[in-house]
């Protein structure tokens, strides 16, 4: 190792992107089901690629940095929320909204601002997102973990609980929550809620509400009450923008402020910024696809349950999480049926002890059913 690198480097793992049908086993088809990243199914439609092009072309100076305040942004982001929430009181303005390169840079950007240099802590519960825990220790933060129930994955509060009675030096300073979980797709519990509602105002609340739009279940009108939330937000799913990574937190002015001074100027391009702005602009068109998805994601719930040897959960989000009934040498066995899967040309996740698969198009989601139960 190099001299001048931080010794703890050494335990430290890269999080691994999606492998792709480049590498590993041979593919024995041409048509690869790519069901591991949670993406829409969908590419944006061509007419709006072609409004891009244009804009590119024609409006955006590539000598020029780009808007480095994100403000049409924001306010585009701004009048989004306030169409879906019908309560007026809970009004959000630009001013409550940080934008980010995806919401990876915005937890690093929270983790900077609440817990680095030794005063603070953060509690997951897993199995979870782990990008979480894979930022929080490349900055030197420690990551304390608990577990959650088996059946319903419902987090262990009484561990919770316990965690932040008993961590010090440094103390538990931010909890991180998916809501709906990833990758276990259930959404936060009354139970869950009110835990949350309960915590200490110096304790920071993160809801990663990545699936919004999936779930329809939010927690933003809450925001009013307790300054020491933050919401997170993506346009990396049902807004089809991935590839170009779009995230967006929620928060108390005072928070947005501390993210604003703590994140890199210029982070998000001025292409990136015009694909956003245009998604939202046409978010009714983007979102019709939406009932379709959710539909196949009752189509494949139903037709994988008739196989008894998987355990499948309900989903309020666009993917579904199985394990296996056999629970003996499970994870094993898992990591054989997605390698198998991908040689027949469908990717999936195996993490958490169980598969993870995005709920893909008509086409796809009968490719997974067919190659399961075959491998079965």
């Amino acid at each position: 190792m190099l001299s001048f690198l931080r010794n703890d480097l050494n335990q430290l793992q890269a999080y691994a992107p999606h492998p792709g049908g480049n590498s590993g086993s041979p593919i024995e088809t041409q048509i690869l089901d790519r069901l591991d990243t949670n993406e829409c199914p969908y590419d944006l439609p061509e007419e709006l690629k072609q409004k891009l092009a244009w804009t590119y072309q024609h409006e955006i100076e590539t000598n020029r940095y780009p808007d480095g305040s994100h403000f049409p942004l924001k306010i585009a982001i701004a009048n989004y929320i306030n169409e879906i929430i019908s309560n007026s009181e809970a009004f959000v303005n630009p001013e409550q909204i940080s934008v980010g390169n995806g919401s990876d840079e915005l937890i690093r950007s929270i983790l900077i601002a609440t817990c680095l240099g030794g005063e603070g802590s953060i509690l997951v519960a897993n199995p979870t997102f782990s990008m979480y825990g894979i930022i929080a220790q490349t900055l030197g933060i420690s990551v304390v973990g608990i577990g959650r129930d088996k059946d319903t994955f419902e987090m262990d509060l009484n561990a919770a609980k316990t965690a932040i009675e008993t961590t010090q030096n440094p103390p538990i300073r931010v909890v991180f929550v998916v809501h709906p979980n990833s990758p276990t797709a259930n959404a936060l519990t009354d139970n869950e809620l009110d835990w949350l509602r309960q915590l200490p105002e110096q304790i920071l609340v993160v809801i990663d509400e990545a699936y919004f739009e999936f779930s329809q279940t939010s927690v933003i009108e809450e925001l009013k009450h307790h300054p020491n939330w933050v919401i997170l937000r993506t346009f990396s799913k049902a807004f089809r923008l991935a590839s170009l990574r779009v995230g967006y937190a929620i928060a108390h002015p005072e928070l947005i402020t501390a993210l604003e001074k703590v994140r890199l100027p210029y982070n998000l391009p001025s292409f990136t910024q015009t694909a956003a702005l245009l998604a939202l602009n046409n978010c009714q068109d983007l979102l019709k696809v939406i009932p379709e998805i959710l539909a196949e994601r009752t189509n494949l719930i139903n037709a994988l349950t008739e196989n008894k040897q998987l355990k499948i959960w309900r989903s309020d989000a666009n993917f579904i999480y199985i394990r296996l009934t056999d629970e003996q040498n499970s994870d094993q066995a898992l990591n054989q049926i997605m390698q198998q899967l991908k040689t027949k040309g469908t990717l999936v996740r195996h993490t958490g002890g169980g598969l993870r698969i995005t709920v893909g198009r008509p086409e796809e989601n009968q490719r997974t059913i067919e190659r399961l139960f075959s491998i079965l």
